[in-house]
């Protein structure tokens, strides 16, 4: 069951919620999204259908992610692959937060979903863990976030037809291990973390940062 009630609007903040996608992907880029809006002006339909994306199915994300856009404040930043290697993931996520919620150009709370809050920003900045489940705007980040990755992963794999990244859309599942093995990494996949990769097992030769 959808965890808001739009019955219960009042008690939702209008505050900016901020979620990733990717971080724990072999290739592309973390994506985040910062979406702000009043729960209270919120369609209450479209608040009522919000969740977590990963409890959602495909197409229900890619119809509500366009509703989203047009009754919030959306912003998006990517955390390429280079980044990623040159830094690390976490690091690489926490820039992309901050370059989303500076995008919106909006002065609110900002609600993060996990453990981490984002740094150098100048607004109020609260951890939420679950918070995809608790804080709608984070919920609709989250929806927004994997959308617009997973759109992106299956262009990919037009050209990269070897890893299966229309179905896994660059997580480790095997047939993205096989493609691999049978013809090494592509220009897209992530030196820090397919290095030391078990191709045989699909296990991690190191643990993600």
């Amino acid at each position: 069951m959808p965890p808001f009630d739009p019955s219960l609007a009042p008690s939702y903040p209008a505050v900016i919620g901020c979620d990733e996608v990717g971080r724990g992907a072999l290739c592309g880029p973390v994506l985040v999204a910062a979406v702000w809006f009043d729960p209270m002006t919120f369609p209450a339909g479209l608040l009522a259908r919000l969740d977590d994306s990963k409890r959602l199915k495909a197409a229900e994300r890619e119809t509500l992610t366009p509703l989203i856009r047009a009754h919030a404040r959306v912003s998006l930043a990517a955390a390429s692959r280079a980044l990623v290697d040159c830094i690390n993931v976490r690091g690489a996520t926490l820039d992309a937060m901050r370059r989303a919620v500076a995008a919106l150009s909006h002065d609110a709370p900002v609600l993060v979903d996990g453990r981490d809050t984002v740094p150098g920003i100048a607004l109020p900045c609260r951890a939420v863990i679950g918070g995809d489940r608790l804080v709608p705007q984070i919920a609709a980040a989250s929806i927004v976030a994997k959308t617009v990755r997973d759109g992106l992963m299956r262009r990919l794999a037009i050209r990269y037809p070897d890893y299966g990244w229309t179905s896994n859309v660059g997580y480790g599942t095997r047939i993205h291990l096989a493609g691999l093995a049978a013809r090494g990494r592509s220009p897209h996949h992530r030196l820090s973390f397919t290095r030391g990769y078990d191709l045989r097992t699909g296990s991690a030769g190191r643990s993600e940062p």
